[in-house]
């Protein structure tokens, strides 16, 4: 075999080889596959115009050879920089496609293709080769050009494979330097060739190699003994430990962690499933897939630890061993104690927090429904002062002694806990509550810091639980409202949630759901009280409310008024009452055209609506004069928010309305009051005179109050006028407007109406 035939043999060898490794590369699931294959194609011109230079002996077919040779390496490089670029990738910053080079190429294509024109790259020449006709290339300017074009983009190619074997980590620099240095060898060939004048090109079997060479190290190779190492190394410094098991069980490699946990030497693995055994009380060596959660030790000092027991098999299936991992929870553990602890026991005391222990007593009752429990209320009473007075700081060690106190109060069937501030609740079996005991304890409860000690006034309310499908927060507002029985009482600290009780919640639930109803059937109507002048004659009248029930017939408003007070529905009420005093003005004429309608605005009315602008609305709806609805408020209004409250009462005063005090001097009146409130008439009440044994500086206070009114051009108004000799003493003393049964009672609309045209007291 000559040489042109041997050449000719190990190329077609490559071919068949490129040819299989395409096909593969293709079909290759990674994305780095296509890449590959395009690479083998592309090399399969210039392999074939090789081929056909070797093996022919005419001119025509020679030159044939060399347009797929040379045209062929600018695909080849075309596809190397495709390559390239996927499988670099990462390594530099900021990396762009290449597109420069692919039109580099594109162009060399072109200029190689137009030597049939102009003949300007390259001809050929016949020599003797083995004493056959062989045809060498001889190159001109644009053959130069072509292996420069070549020539620069294979060394920007070998230049990234540079910086990716530099800048990348260990395990990834070996695939990197191995295609490096494959490319400088052939690279290295070719130029040989090129300045040898050889009549064969031996470097293309390089090319084929290479080839070969990237379509394993991008597809196939990976680095096992580097990786052994690493992974060796990293299972040594994992936190686990890490055990490995023979086929028959015996341990054959632990890497630190395993060797503390197991108390053994390196030289000392045979005693691994001994040691594993004692210390976690079940063999660690079994065979199959496992995990388990062991504790050791018990409470504050238990350690806990996660098992996972995999088998190892070799690529027959063939069982190769076993590896366990011991994973050490125990600051994990802790970790969740803690946060459950603080999720269900209060930060101060110690105690269950109020979710928690309502979501035991529910538990609780579940469980047992046979046992008698009763639910109890802890409320220590006036504890703010014990704030104010002692700090904060003393206020939390009584918190904490009231708590230890209750600890000791109660058993094992006991559950209790913190509800909110000064407040605890307990839920007990009803057998156990010692009544006596309890009183006794609370009679002299002190708490004391080691200097200073406060007796507290401690109150219980119970409730035995009589329904315990009843919602838990439901019981305690029971065993709460116990409390109000005893609330002033400084002697008992013990009451119970009884029938009275719970008569009186219902009645104020009916009376609750019934507002509106009675609103819209005008159950609830104004009353009006005559309002007189000095002389006697009627000027105006207060509109107080009164509800002729159907069920339970004529009530005051002593009955419900507070009830709504408490609860926020006073609004509602009191809207009503506005816009029944609007409708009655509107329809005086007449005599009557001038008389006017005080109604009374609640200190929570304030909070839930805009008074100005719901009163402004109602005068302007109802076409009357602003001084004519009289608008009274009672001091507590300018309790909180005063500067606010001012700015209110100026609006009405600005928008016409005549604002109003009512019983002044009857709670915490001031002078600060007169000095600052913007009002037009002081309501003054007639307990100033009432009999005592201070009634002379009662009458010259009332005095004073009237004739101050008067300087500040404040009108005064006494109520509760009931005889001729209050009526006259109050006159002699300067008052201006008078109300009171000595006048009249409240009275219906019509009965007033009647009253008035009748008598018009003189």
């Amino acid at each position: 075999m000559d040489l042109r035939q041997f050449f000719s043999w190990i190329l077609t060898i490559q071919l068949l080889t490129l040819a299989v490794c395409a096909v593969k590369s293709f079909r290759s699931v990674k994305p780095i596959g296509k890449q590959v294959g395009w690479l083998l194609l592309s090399l399969f011109p210039p392999i074939l115009g090789n081929m056909i230079i070797i093996g022919t002996s005419i001119r025509s077919v020679a030159v044939v050879g060399y347009y797929m040779y040379f045209l062929g390496m600018d695909l080849v490089m075309a596809a190397l920089v495709r390559f390239t670029d996927m499988y670099c990738q990462g390594i530099g910053n900021g990396q762009q496609e290449p597109t420069s080079m692919y039109v580099v190429l594109g162009t060399d294509i072109v200029q190689m293709l137009c030597n049939l024109i102009f003949g300007h790259a390259f001809g050929i020449e016949s020599i003797e080769v083995q004493g056959l006709p062989y045809y060498r290339i001889i190159p001109y300017v644009g053959q130069t050009v072509h292996r420069i074009v070549d020539y620069t983009v294979f060394f920007c190619v070998v230049l990234i494979f540079i910086i990716g074997a530099l800048r990348t980590t260990r395990i990834y620099r070996e695939r990197y330097t191995v295609i490096l240095f494959a490319m400088v060898i052939v690279a290295l060939w070719q130029t040989f060739y090129i300045f040898s004048r050889m009549p064969i090109d031996r470097s293309m079997i390089g090319y084929g190699f290479l080839g070969i060479l990237v379509f394993y190290l991008a597809l196939y190779y990976r680095p096992l003994r580097l990786l052994d190492r690493m992974l060796s190394k990293i299972a040594s410094n994992m936190p686990e430990a890490l055990f490995v098991f023979d086929p028959t069980g015996r341990c054959i490699w632990a890497n630190d962690p395993g060797q503390r946990l197991a108390d053994i030497s390196e030289s000392e693995l045979d005693k691994v499933p001994e040691k594993l055994a004692a210390l976690f009380g079940c063999p660690c060596n079994r065979r199959g897939d496992w995990s388990e959660n062991r504790v050791i030790g018990e409470d504050k000092d238990a350690l806990y630890y996660t098992l996972e027991g995999h088998v190892v098999r070799d690529q027959k299936r063939y069982l190769a061993g076993s590896c366990l991992s011991i994973r050490d929870n125990t600051e994990e553990q802790r970790s969740l104690q803690r946060e459950l602890y603080s999720s269900t026991h209060d930060s101060l005391t110690g105690l269950y927090t109020k979710q928690y222990l309502f979501e035991c007593i529910h538990k609780k009752l579940k469980e047992e429904p046979d046992t008698e429990y009763a639910v109890i209320f802890i409320d220590v009473k006036d504890f703010k002062i014990v704030n104010d007075i002692f700090g904060s700081n003393y206020g939390d060690l009584a918190i904490c002694q009231i708590a230890e106190r209750i600890r000791k109060w109660m058993s094992e069937k006991c559950v209790y806990g913190r509800l909110a501030g000064d407040t605890f609740g307990v839920m007990m079996p009803y057998a156990d509550f010692m009544h006596d005991s309890l009183e006794e304890s609370l009679n002299n409860f002190i708490v004391s810091d080691g200097m200073v000690e406060n007796r507290l006034q401690i109150h219980l309310g119970v409730y035995v639980v009589d329904d315990p499908e009843l919602e838990v927060s439901v019981m305690f507002d029971r065993a709460h409202l116990a409390i109000s029985v005893i609330k002033d009482n400084y002697r008992g600290h013990i009451a119970f949630y009884d029938n009275r009780l719970r008569e009186q919640i219902l009645w104020e639930q009916k009376l609750m759901e019934e507002l509106r109803g009675a609103i819209a059937e005008r159950q609830i109507m104004p009353y009006l009280q005559p309002i007189a002048d000095s002389s006697g004659r009627v000027v105006g009248a207060e509109a107080l409310v009164r509800w002729i029930h159907p069920e339970f017939g004529f009530m005051p408003p002593a009955k419900f008024v507070p009830l709504y007070e408490g609860n926020g529905m006073i609004v509602e009420l009191d809207r009503y009452m506005w816009r029944c005093a609007c409708e009655i003005l509107s329809e005086w004429m007449g005599e009557k055209k001038d008389l006017f309608i005080s109604v009374n605005i609640s200190p929570k009315d304030f909070y839930y609506i805009d008074v100005v602008a719901e009163i402004k609305r109602l005068v302007r709806e109802y076409h009357i004069e602003p001084s004519r609805l009289r608008l009274e408020i009672t001091e507590t209004v300018m309790m909180s928010d005063s500067e606010e409250r001012m700015k209110l009462l100026e609006d009405f005063q600005h928008a016409g309305f005549i604002v109003e005090m009512d019983d002044f001097g009857s709670g915490y009146s001031s002078l600060n009051l007169l000095k600052d409130m913007p009002v037009d008439v002081l309501k003054i009440d007639m307990r100033f005179l009432s009999a005592s044994d201070s009634y002379g500086r009662s009458e010259t206070i009332i005095k004073n109050i009237i004739q101050l009114s008067d300087e500040l051009k404040i009108a005064s108004l006494t109520e509760g006028v009931e005889t001729q000799q209050q009526f006259a003493q109050l006159s002699s003393m300067g008052c201006k407007l008078f109300q009171g049964y000595y006048f009249a009672r409240p009275m219906p609309v019509e009965e007033f109406e009647r009253f008035v045209l009748k008598n018009g007291i003189k």
